[in-house]
């Protein structure tokens, strides 16, 4: 593989599997559904970020770094993730969320990702907006000076160039399921929201050469021509650390009409999905970015957008940790 020549610490199972989701198809009456299953990655209930972590996690020793830090919101699938990859790769990790989410249950800032974070051993720290979390990380950077510690700070989502190199193997692995189950594929999709994956999809293939498209669904900016400028240069950015040549704003997919009031903020269609899916599939997605991805893809192919012949590909980006949290959004079903 291309991304093998850039070292990553061994952290997620891959790869992951690509599977055929034949009564969900069935009942859309569509493409062919597939999902490859990101939320199979392992570390603590698995997830995209884990893809990302391996290579962040190597460049944090290879800077002789001992403390991992990130940000996110209060359940933030990332932050947990980053708890995990700390303790299996023996670092110290700091948590710096935000109360960015609107929503309240009576478990919100308790259970879910945020009991995980706290199991996995990190210190974590709650900020109620994004001043205060950089005060937060100014006051953590002045301590380790002081004590002798090293910093590696992971940015929102994993989402740097460097992060991104595991969507761009991802992207390999994509392509070595496609030949395999000779698949005529007219879309990789999946949700989109700190762009490392889907500029990391872009980046990976773009340096195998291939011609897929992918179309992310936005379920957290409310800017949507910022998200697809900020998805293009992070692709390039990425590709630039594999001799890729540059992608194209014609190649940037976005959906904007599946986020909903807010991020964080549960659609009724993508309870809808959710529901779906569990019930034809029995594989859960989370309320806010797997369900209303799979909500857009719904959409999409009840419009006829895709050729009955064809295959479609959802990424299953993982977030099932947070389903908990959302109860009350799931009502008496």
């Amino acid at each position: 593989m291309i991304t093998d020549l850039i070292h990553r610490e061994r952290l997620a199972h891959l790869p992951t599997p690509l599977e055929f989701l034949q009564r969900f198809s069935a009942h859309l009456g569509g493409p062919r559904i597939w999902m490859k299953r990101d939320d199979c990655t392992g570390l603590a209930g698995g997830g995209n970020k884990t893809r990302k972590l391996e290579y962040l996690v190597a460049a944090a020793r290879a800077e002789g770094a001992d403390t991992l830090v990130t940000f996110g919101a209060l359940q933030s699938n990332h932050a947990r993730q980053t708890a995990a990859a700390a303790a299996k790769a023996g670092f110290s990790c700091v948590l710096i969320l935000t109360r960015r989410v609107r929503w309240q249950s009576t478990t919100y800032e308790s259970g879910g990702n945020l009991l995980l974070d706290r199991v996995l051993g990190a210190d974590v720290r709650i900020a109620n907006d994004p001043a205060e979390s950089q005060e937060i990380l100014g006051t953590l950077q002045r301590e380790a000076q002081e004590n002798g510690r090293q910093l590696y700070v992971i940015p929102t989502g994993g989402s740097s160039p460097v992060g991104a190199l595991g969507y761009a193997r991802c992207a390999e692995e994509l392509d070595h399921d496609f030949r395999v189950n000779d698949l005529n594929v007219a879309a990789v999709m999946h949700a989109t929201s700190s762009t490392g994956t889907q500029a990391g999809l872009l980046a990976g293939f773009s340096a195998t050469g291939s011609n897929h498209k992918v179309i992310g669904i936005n379920v957290s900016e409310a800017d949507g021509a910022a998200l697809e400028g900020s998805i293009r240069a992070l692709s390039n950015e990425t590709g630039a650390l594999l001799d890729a040549p540059p992608v194209g704003a014609d190649s940037v997919h976005v959906l904007h009409e599946y986020m909903g009031e807010d991020y964080g903020i549960p659609t009724a269609e993508g309870r809808a999905a959710i529901e779906l899916l569990a019930r034809t599939e029995g594989i859960l997605l989370d309320p806010v970015y797997s369900g209303k991805g799979m909500s857009g893809l719904i959409d999409r192919v009840r419009q006829g957008t895709f050729d009955a012949d064809s295959d479609v590909v959802f990424i299953h980006t993982g977030g099932g940790p947070t389903l908990s949290v959302y109860d009350n959004a799931f009502g008496s079903t």
